[in-house]
């Protein structure tokens, strides 16, 4: 069984606590082989009041979160009987099993979030040297000085103008030389 992304509707305002409530439910019913992340659409926005800026994080589906999950029966019974569900984005009737967002789907909102869908080869180390192969810095080459696993970045120290240049990448972003 493969995980895939799916969408769940929730009352509007209870993303968050809907988010929660599920995460709890899948610690304490030991779904963890099964659920895997629950995700909250959000992205930061420039607010000015009063002369003052301030960034706020402000919700790009109001009403609906997203969970990686491995479609079977019981999964699908914890997210759909989770306090603040109200069901299944793309499911017809009350039995039948949603359709999964299409990996460009999710990756565009994964990205615009800042995140970035975990890729197959993280076995990068430390001192290895690396080409970036898109973004700003696409075809130059440097040295992995940091790791960050969780959120799927690379500290990368690039020679520009004969300067050493820390710069701050995602895993897609490299291939191994």
């Amino acid at each position: 069984m493969e995980k895939n992304w799916y969408v769940v509707h929730t009352y509007s305002g209870y993303e968050n606590k809907v988010k929660a409530n599920l995460e709890k439910r899948v610690e304490s019913m030991g779904m963890q082989d099964k659920i895997f992340r629950v995700v909250v659409p959000e992205e930061e926005e420039v607010e000015v009041k009063n002369e003052k800026k301030k960034v706020v994080k402000r919700k790009v589906f109001p009403g609906y979160v997203l969970v990686e999950l491995v479609m079977t029966d019981d999964s699908w019974y914890v997210v759909r009987n989770t306090p603040g569900v109200t069901g299944f984005v793309g499911s017809s009737g009350s039995g039948s099993k949603p359709s999964p967002l299409l990996p460009e789907e999710i990756n565009v909102i994964l990205k615009r979030m800042g995140l970035e869908e975990k890729k197959a080869d993280t076995n990068f180390e430390v001192g290895e040297t690396v080409t970036v192969k898109e973004g700003p810095f696409a075809n130059f080459e440097g040295k992995i000085i940091e790791i960050d696993q969780d959120k799927g970045r690379v500290k990368v120290m690039i020679n520009m103008f004969d300067r050493e240049t820390p710069v701050d990448l995602v895993f897609g972003q490299l291939d191994k030389i």
